[in-house]
């Protein structure tokens, strides 16, 4: 009787979901800046052809969109970023700006703090691993169990404070949204969405960082942009609210903590030139 031959045993690999398997090492760093700026542009290139009424560029910016991959390839992309080789989780850098003020409130034996990730790409990273938080993951196109496929704007807004958030975070969010206006309208929501400064008294360790956003921008977006700098996105900021609590700036990334103190006081802000010159970006935040 003939032996049977053995197949070749599969790899648990092809079992998981896609958040937990490890992108190959043949992306390059080059090829997936290049695929995430591609889409952006398209993006922005669809919401001016919207703007216009031009439903044949729409079907052919969409033909293009489809052929990167789609909202999938984007996610893959930053996912990619998310590595270890790739300088990794943006959200060590909010663990370890607010530790201090975690751990004084956990020896208080203090509740768990509620937090809205939105564009939430896992359910491992270090906010998820920290212990502190009791999260909520949302994003346009979920990646896996644990994460609820949602669009922020679209988001019910909460009912009473038990549905609000200490905090949320936008790490690479804002700079997808492909308009100016919805970018300051985004910002302007995230302030529905957070607890009232004044139920911290009961937690004082709190008070410092708390209820806040945190926010993760590439890093041109603030510094060589010709309509916003560190100075006009601070004063935003301040107009709905927020006061900058901690900054860090990398070679790709800027990250902030904004802490919300009251309601602000509300301004108008343009789509206006600050810096001029033929290697700009446009990216912008209009308000009001």
């Amino acid at each position: 009787m003939a032996l049977k031959k053995k197949r070749p045993q599969k790899s648990l690999a092809v079992g998981r979901p896609p958040i937990l398997q490890r992108q190959p090492k043949s992306i390059t760093r080059k090829s997936t800046k290049a695929l995430i700026n591609k889409h952006h542009l398209l993006e922005k290139r669809k919401k001016q052809a919207l703007s216009k009424g031009d439903d044949t560029a729409v079907a052919a910016i969409d033909a293009e969109i489809r052929a990167l991959g789609g909202l999938e390839a984007y996610q893959k992309a930053s996912l990619q970023g998310q590595r270890e080789d790739r300088g990794g989780d943006s959200s060590r850098v909010l663990i370890e700006w607010l530790q201090p003020c975690l751990a004084a409130h956990k020896e208080g034996s203090g509740r768990m703090l509620k937090l809205l990730e939105v564009g939430a790409l896992s359910t491992q990273n270090a906010c998820s691993q920290s212990g502190h938080f009791d999260i909520t993951r949302i994003d346009l196109n979920s990646q896996g169990e644990g994460i609820l496929q949602q669009d922020f704007m679209e988001r019910s807004l909460p009912k009473d404070d038990t549905e609000r958030f200490d905090i949320i975070s936008l790490s690479l969010v804002l700079n997808f949204v492909p308009d100016p206006k919805g970018r300051g309208e985004m910002l302007k929501r995230t302030t529905e969405f957070l607890r009232a400064p004044g139920r911290y008294l009961e937690a004082p360790s709190l008070t410092t960082n708390f209820p806040s956003l945190f926010l993760v921008l590439p890093a041109p977006c603030v510094t060589n942009s010709r309509y916003l700098d560190e100075e006009k996105l601070t004063v935003i900021m301040e107009s709905l609210g927020y006061t900058k609590v901690a900054s860090k700036m990398t070679q790709r990334l800027v990250y902030y903590l904004w802490k919300r103190g009251g309601k602000g006081v509300p301004r108008r802000f343009r789509k206006e030139e600050i810096r001029s010159g033929p290697t700009r970006n446009n990216f912008a935040v209009v308000l009001g």
